[in-house]
């Protein structure tokens, strides 16, 4: 049921107002305020759906009520009430945030439109906001351990910034998750998240996918192509494995980030970009440097914030909350019913040598709930949980 708010100081604008309303749906529900600091006062209490606001009010005017919602519930669709004599106030009210205006008095058809698409884009904005809580889970970062909370506090400070960040540590530890939380934190949330998996592209195609190419830069550019930057602009790019980046790619890296242009394969022609730079790697820089197949003067560029993921062997503590995090998951996953994992079972899977880190975690755990009893046991994780 929409949940609706009419502002007014005039009791037979009131009284109509509320009339169509409720004639209009009975799945509306309508209430008032006689003026805009008894508004204020509900709109503070109350979880609104759409607000009808007159302008000219006593106490607090229809503007000082528009400013006070949008600081306080922005989400909330603000629909003003203007006189013949407050249409150019009404008008810049939408420069303000309001969703629309209505004149005085209200036509029957222009004011149900608007009541119906002011709440149509409140739906939307609440599906939006639960997909993007949806997005955010799946990168969940489990764990209370201290390196854990540590990476988290380090996340807290940095996502804000423009800061490049190089993510380290042993495959399978999560480094991907960091950097969607350095993104999802950041003010380019809104923008593009791009990864790139280096490893996974062939040296000869990597300045290709990184930068684009132009019809005819090579055997099988049939037409122009816009690369992974270009695609990332306004937002955050994420090289994964960048350890494993040629080092003619790494020079085109190298000048992206010091002068924010690049150039597709086959042209001299600069192309602007405005993106945020975050890479991973499992490989010792340093020693990749000192043997001649990591630039240095990348390696500082990127590097202005450090962020060790640790193994999973560093942070048992944490196995218990990853187990039950990857019981549910599975779960809903494979719509079968939770099982539960003994305390014995846990204190075993806790003693493990986790070469693999948390993505071994996870199968084992998916393993045990498959192959395992109703409740999985010390016993299950001897049988099952072998390498």
């Amino acid at each position: 049921m929409a949940k609706i708010l009419i502002i007014e100081d005039e009791a037979a604008i009131r009284r109509v107002l509320n009339k169509i309303l409720s004639e209009e749906s009975k799945d509306y529900q309508v209430e008032e305020a006689e003026d805009g600091l008894a508004g204020m006062e509900k709109i503070k209490d109350n979880d609104y759906d759409l607000v009808l606001c007159d302008i000219k009010m006593p106490k607090m005017d229809g503007v000082e009520v528009l400013e006070a919602t949008k600081k306080i519930k922005p989400e909330i669709p603000m629909v003003m009430i203007s006189g013949h004599g407050d249409l150019d106030t009404a008008v810049n009210t939408m420069r303000l945030g309001a969703f629309d205006y209505i004149s005085k008095p209200p036509d029957l058809n222009r004011l149900l439109n608007t009541v119906r698409n002011a709440l149509d884009r409140k739906n939307l904005v609440v599906e939006n906001t639960m997909l993007k809580k949806k997005v955010s889970k799946q990168y969940e970062m489990i764990g209370e351990s201290d390196a854990i909370s540590k990476i988290k506090e380090i996340i807290e400070k940095v996502a804000p910034t423009e800061a490049r960040v190089l993510i380290t540590g042993p495959n399978g530890t999560g480094k991907e998750l960091v950097a969607h939380w350095l993104h999802e934190k950041s003010e380019r949330a809104k923008g593009p998240m791009i990864e790139v998996n280096c490893a996974a592209i062939p040296a000869e195609l990597i300045e290709s996918e990184l930068f684009g190419h132009v019809k005819g830069a090579f055997t099988s550019a049939n037409k122009d192509r816009a690369g992974k930057f270009e695609a990332a602009n306004g937002g955050t790019i994420f090289l994964d494995e960048i350890g494993d980046m040629s080092l003619s790619a790494q020079a085109k890296v190298l000048r992206a980030l010091q002068e924010s242009k690049v150039s597709r394969v086959g042209s001299d022609k600069d192309i602007k970009v405005n993106v945020r730079v975050l890479a991973a790697t499992n490989k010792n820089l340093q020693q990749e440097i000192a043997e001649g197949r990591f630039r240095e003067d990348l390696y500082h560029r990127l590097a202005v914030i450090l962020i060790p993921v640790p193994a999973l062997n560093q942070r048992r503590d944490d196995i218990p909350l990853l187990i039950n995090h990857f019981t549910n998951k599975v779960a809903a996953e494979q719509g079968t019913a939770l099982k539960v994992f003994t305390p014995k079972a846990i204190e075993k899977l806790q003693e493990y040598d986790w070469t693999g880190n948390i993505r071994e975690l996870r199968n084992v755990v998916e393993r045990l709930i498959i192959l395992g009893g109703s409740e999985v046991s010390e016993d299950d994780v001897k049988l099952f949980a072998s390498k």
